[in-house]
């Protein structure tokens, strides 16, 4: 997965906050095949190759549900390593009950649900990305119907029960943003994206490396949509690796003068986006 690898500048895990820590490990590790890397009364810390967190919950003190209409997360997007992973996953969400809707976006494959808190989820596998098509506007993407015959005709059909499989990452996260020229300045000008490709004038899809998008941006939830309230289900913050140290160095000066804040907290750096959504800034 070269588009996720230090030569990239990708999302490499993020924090959720969830109204109900034990429901949301039940769901975590029964519907998707995540393990417990750490745990306590209020968080924990979930692994799909047992030695790093990819996702971590929290369950914040007078926690409220989630607030509709804001600007936050709309999904983060999970990443298999095959497609034959995927039909395997969605035949164990079947046999589990989980509703979910899909979608083939020519660049991948992907299903879509919530967690018991309404936080979105996506699952996906790229395809091949030498069936790519690039040209002066980015990359081709669309919304069609998934072949669910294709998909689960084409693998083996495997009989062990989900696991999520070790090389699974965070494929990329898609975001519900206030004002788009706004964000698209943030995260262009100032953490160092390209624009892969846009959406009308409601979303834009964000990469570097040439991948078809590392973070996504829209107004979906309406233009000037406020942020969700701290305390609220939604989006805690996400972890964005830059190559090296020289590279967080730069996107740090181009943030300051766009005249944003970069702050330390634990011997970490975090930055808001215009939207309210926080990010830490990691090497």
């Amino acid at each position: 997965m070269t588009y996720h690898s230090k030569t990239a500048t990708f999302v490499r895990s993020l924090q959720l906050r969830v109204d109900s820590l034990h429901r949301a490990l039940q769901f975590y590790q029964n519907a998707l095949g995540f393990r417990i890397l750490e745990q306590d009364e209020s968080r924990a810390r979930l692994t799909a190759d047992g030695e790093t967190s990819i996702l971590s919950l929290v369950q914040p003190q007078n926690v409220v549900p989630k607030v509709p209409r804001r600007a936050g997360l709309y999904h983060f997007a999970i990443l298999l390593p095959t497609r034959d992973d995927l039909a395997h996953l969605v035949r164990h969400l079947a046999k589990q009950g989980v509703r979910f809707g899909s979608a083939d976006h020519l660049v991948s494959e992907a299903i879509y649900f919530e967690d018991p808190s309404g936080n979105g989820i996506e699952v996906y596998a790229d395809t091949d990305p030498s069936t790519w098509a690039w040209d002066q506007d980015g990359v081709g993407m669309d919304t069609k119907p998934l072949d669910f015959d294709d998909l689960l005709g084409a693998g083996v059909t495997r009989d062990e029960a989900f696991e999520l499989p070790e090389q699974t990452i965070i494929g990329h996260i898609h975001l519900h943003v206030s004002h788009l020229q706004e964000a698209e300045t943030f995260y262009v000008e100032g953490l160092g994206f390209d624009v892969a490709t846009r959406f009308r004038d409601s979303a834009i899809f964000l990469s570097t490396r040439r991948y078809h998008h590392h973070v996504a941006l829209n107004v979906w939830n309406g233009v000037g949509a406020p942020p969700t309230p701290k305390e609220s289900v939604g989006l805690d913050y996400f972890t964005l690796v830059y190559p090296d140290e020289a590279a967080r160095k730069e996107a740090i000066e181009r943030l300051t003068s766009l005249g944003v804040t970069v702050t330390g907290d634990d011997g970490k750096l975090f930055v808001t986006d215009p939207a309210g959504n926080d990010i830490e800034l990691a090497i």
